[in-house]
């Protein structure tokens, strides 16, 4: 078991490497940026507006309003990448990570608005009347030849397989064993509890994901950034020092690890971007599987909202825990046990603990993983349930549910080092499909989002308003027939092609 798990590892750092996903994920991001006029900075406002104020589109078409897709996405996203993976990032690559972690969300903000957009535009109602997106779709059906059908099945299998993983094993055994060793409660009572709780949600499918994540997310994500906010308010003289560092580092190199400067320059970009994406997911293709459910009037809108996701949490989340371990000083602590490092699954929490009083600090880091994950667990269901629709049919569905939810138990109970590195080879195989896809659709990307901006560019158009400058559009009108062809090829019956305008 040892070798295998060294031989994932290998293929892991190979994978996440950086001659592999980093530049292409950081390409990506860049390429889409420029070819979308730098639409992550000057649409934001709008976008958090729509998202978080309006929250819906009147009389559209889909499962779950645009909020509850986005807090979907958030849930999946913002989990113990956003606690130790960041830990990990600083306390190999040192301050200068967090800037690259900065860069990594920033230039992702583009690919999670292109996946989104895609996810939607390509969507279609499977037998049971719900809406089925992703990149299992829109690669297929965007992308002309059998190519594009190698890339959707590829994400599939990869999305399916890692939904077993990374969202759901690992988010599970990090919850028990932060419990089991915060308040001695067994793994198995823990297990129990949590493969309950996630039986109860998931067997209401995306609706009632999106009521429960709607109503979750933005609780755990206010509860813990108003304690980062107390603790960087009580370090305020070290903050301008901490910022510089960031900036200083990010170039120069100062690994927490040691080694010479050019060394410490590529692991701060490397852990830097690696754990930023680990974090967002930006590029990767999950939370378009979210935004395709979602009720909007245009692609282009919920593509916006699904791009605040990222912001929210990279921008915000992380850049909270990275300047608390940073403010702080923990990231360069000596754990007096080992006469090391502080470890990362430590690092956050103990940072924490110093700039808390009493107990306080223990139980936000502690209590914050477990929401963290446990959201994750409930996201992650949602992507897995969609990819194994697109491989098996739609009777596949309420098994999946039934079997993911009792994996939680497994992920509770048992360790998981060969899994870890598992699902880390599963996510980096299924970014790559999702990120050749999107630069070759890109052009149909920025077509369309250059259309709808110039008529509707304050995002307030009406469903009628839309429905008038978007007329004739080609693919517009099956776009508003939420094409039936069923959800997999044992379902399917018949299949539309895609307008020749729309296909690549």
């Amino acid at each position: 078991m040892e070798d295998v798990s060294d031989f994932l590892a290998d293929v892991s750092s190979i994978v996440w490497g950086p001659y592999l996903l980093i530049p292409l994920l950081l390409g990506t991001g860049l390429y889409l940026t420029f070819r979308l006029g730098g639409l992550q900075f000057i649409k934001l406002a709008a976008a958090l507006r729509l998202g978080l104020l309006k929250r819906r589109d009147a009389g559209a078409e889909g499962d779950i309003s645009q909020f509850q897709a986005l807090t979907t996405a958030l849930a999946a996203t913002v989990g113990t990448g956003n606690i130790v993976g960041v830990a990990t990032a600083i306390g190999i690559g040192g301050p200068g990570a967090l800037f690259w972690m900065w860069v990594t969300g920033l230039l992702g903000m583009a690919s999670k608005y292109g996946e989104a957009f895609l996810g939607v535009r390509y969507r279609r109602t499977d037998s049971a009347g719900e809406k089925s997106g992703g990149p299992q779709y829109y690669l297929e059906h965007g992308i002309k030849n059998g190519f594009g059908k190698f890339l959707a099945l590829m994400f599939a299998v990869c999305a399916f397989i890692a939904s077993f993983g990374i969202g759901n094993m690992t988010q599970g055994n990090s919850i028990a064993s932060n419990v089991e060793h915060s308040w001695s409660v067994p793994t198995w009572v823990t297990g129990l509890v949590l493969t309950v709780l996630a039986l109860v949600v998931l067997v209401g499918g995306i609706k009632s994901i999106g009521r429960v994540t709607a109503g979750f997310v933005p609780v755990m994500i206010i509860f813990y950034v108003l304690g980062a906010l107390y603790i960087l308010l009580a370090n305020l003289s070290a903050l301008p020092a901490a910022l510089g560092q960031i900036f200083t580092d990010a170039f120069t190199g100062t690994s927490a690890v040691g080694g010479f400067a050019g060394s410490a320059i590529i692991i701060a970009v490397q852990f830097g971007v690696a754990r930023g994406i680990f974090s967002n997911e930006s590029g990767m293709g999950s939370a378009a599987i979210a935004a395709a459910a979602a009720q909007t009037t245009h692609p282009v809108r919920q593509g916006l909202v699904s791009m605040t996701q990222t912001f929210i949490d990279t921008i915000i989340v992380v850049t909270c825990t990275g300047l608390v371990i940073i403010t702080t000083g923990t990231w360069k602590e000596i754990d007096p046990e080992t006469g090391e490092q502080v470890s990362a699954a430590l690092m956050t929490g103990q940072a924490f603990m110093h700039g808390l009083p009493g107990q306080w600090g223990h139980w936000i880091v502690t209590l914050g993983l477990v929401m963290f994950a446990f959201s994750t667990i409930l996201g992650w269901s949602y992507y897995g349930e969609r990819n194994a629709e697109r491989l098996f049919g739609r009777r596949a569905v309420t098994p999946f549910r039934v079997v993911f939810a009792l994996v939680v138990y497994i992920g509770c109970t048992v360790p998981l080092s060969v899994v870890w590195n598992f699902s880390d080879v599963m996510n980096g195989l299924m970014a790559l499909p999702n990120l050749v896809g999107l630069l070759i659709l890109s052009g149909v990307i920025a077509r369309e989002t250059r259309h709808y901006l110039k008529h509707d560019p304050k995002l307030e158009a009406s469903k009628e308003e839309i429905e008038a400058f978007m007329a004739e559009r080609p693919g517009w009108d099956e776009w508003k027939a939420g094409d039936e062809i069923g959800s997999s090829h044992a379902d399917r019956t018949r299949s539309r092609a895609e307008p020749e305008a729309d296909r690549v």
